[in-house]
């Protein structure tokens, strides 16, 4: 139920306006699914302290990223996240506000050779800056995606999504003794060699430091100009000690894996979609603009701070109303393990749940003309007449996504720091063919045109 076929999207959008928010499926040889877009349900489902195991459809990323967080079974996901919840504290982003600052401005460089083209896709740039900063910040480390976008790093997190796709939609690759017979099983084999070694001898070289230092606060030591050392994701792993005993380090390289998979695709997703629908959109993207010029005056190279960021609260309207429409995880589903109750029924054991975001968020009685783009509909009032589960982009609950506020600031960061650079102009000719992948992407690319602004 996670990787969807490319016409998926609309024919659940005709079975939700057809048999309502909740109804069955059968997918191939699988066993019958519900999908759902109902905000009772929903509210039950997400706010359950019993269904939280990921359903099956997630396997083929666990040769990549084992079971980490996006993964694992409930016992486990419940450790980790007790575990990594600090790494996400207010204090620790905002350590990363300047790696946000350095990352997009090798972006607004990278795109200026696009200005006056007729129209530019802009959606390979963003996702390498987001895989530049995804990598800085969870393990401290320059993969230079932005200038070398073919080193062998960037190129496997790129086959391995690749492959996991093409697996999900292979009526022969998606069973596993089939699937070895073929060649992406040879490619996925030296793209994990790649990643896996990778990330091993970054933690390996990061214990070492620990040990030549021989000092317990370590990561909170002053770099050489007197600054104060900036903790990474891994750093706060490698920290970590329970009862005397740290994490070992195969389940640490599995939380780093899969905060870069899943840190890096989902905001390239929601920032491309964002700049479109600005583009599309030049009467919002003047009042983004208003809100930048009072945040920065008329300096458009200086860096954004932590403050600066909490003020864009009409850009956050922006980005939250892209993601209704756009929700970079459009579907994801959860795997009853037992047989539970509810309204007056059972939720059998074995079952798969779908949860359709896509669809919610399109719901003409949740959110009047749905197609129309409106950041309005996103101000304090309107948003508390709403459930709070009717508006899932970062899922609800207690398995939410933990770093949906990391990704709120980066967003900002990057698009802001594009803004103050560059009007964007909607490519009248060009149409979105949305796909659900393992993100939400448009198969047509993701297509403006720059122009230079003046700030």
């Amino acid at each position: 139920m996670f990787f969807l076929f490319s016409d998926i999207l609309p024919v659940l959008l005709g079975f939700r306006k057809k048999y309502g928010g909740i109804f069955k499926i059968h997918l191939g040889f699988s066993p019958p699914s519900i999908v759902v877009s109902d905000t009772k349900f929903l509210e039950y489902l997400l706010g359950s302290t019993r269904i939280l195991d990921k359903s099956e459809d997630y396997k083929f990323l666990s040769r990549w990223l084992g079971t980490g967080l996006l993964t694992s079974g409930s016992s486990k996901w419940k450790k980790h996240r007790k575990i990594i919840t600090p790494a996400f504290h207010f204090q620790i982003l905002e350590q990363f506000i300047d790696i946000f600052d350095f990352y997009g401005n090798i972006l607004i460089e990278k795109l200026g050779v696009e200005v006056g083209k007729e129209s530019t896709n802009i959606y390979p740039y963003i996702t390498l800056c987001s895989l530049d900063i995804i990598c800085a910040t969870s393990m401290g480390t320059k993969v230079n995606a932005q200038e070398d976008s073919e080193s062998r790093y960037v190129y496997s997190v790129k086959e391995m999504c690749r492959i996991i796709i093409e697996r999900s939609l292979s009526a022969i690759k998606m069973y596993e003794t089939l699937y070895r017979f073929s060649k992406d099983y040879k490619k996925e084999k030296q793209a994990l060699d790649i990643l896996h070694g990778y990330t091993n001898s970054v933690i390996q070289s990061r214990k070492e430091e620990v040990v030549k230092s021989n000092n317990e606060d370590h990561f909170s030591s002053e770099d050489d100009i007197g600054r104060k050392k900036r903790k990474t994701f891994l750093d706060l792993l490698l920290q970590y000690k329970k009862d005397g005993q740290p994490i070992s380090d195969e389940d640490i390289r599995e939380e780093v894996n899969t905060f870069m998979f899943e840190g890096h695709d989902t905001t390239a997703s929601a920032m491309s979609f964002s700049l479109y629908c600005l583009a599309k959109n030049p009467d919002v993207q003047e009042k983004v603009i208003q809100e930048l010029q009072a945040i920065f005056t008329d300096d458009k190279d200086k860096p954004a701070t932590h403050r600066d960021l909490q003020e864009m609260k009409y850009l956050e309207a922006v980005i939250k109303e892209t993601l209704r429409l756009y929700p970079s995880v459009p579907i994801y589903a959860r795997h009853v393990h037992e047989d539970v109750e509810y309204d007056e029924g059972i939720l059998p054991k074995g079952l798969t749940i779908g949860i359709f975001a896509y669809g919610l968020h399109r719901d003409p009685e949740i959110y009047p003309n749905p197609e129309h783009f409106d950041p309005e509909r996103f101000t304090l009032e309107k948003q508390a007449e709403r459930s709070p589960y009717a508006y899932i982009p970062f899922s609800a609950g207690p398995r939410n996504c933990i770093g949906q506020k990391f990704a709120m600031l980066e967003m900002k960061s990057v698009i802001s720091k594009v803004l103050r650079n560059y009007k964007l102009i909607e490519v009248l000719e060009h149409q979105l063919v949305l796909v659900a992948e393992t993100v939400l992407k448009s198969k047509s690319g993701i297509y403006v045109q720059l122009k230079k602004r003046n700030f």
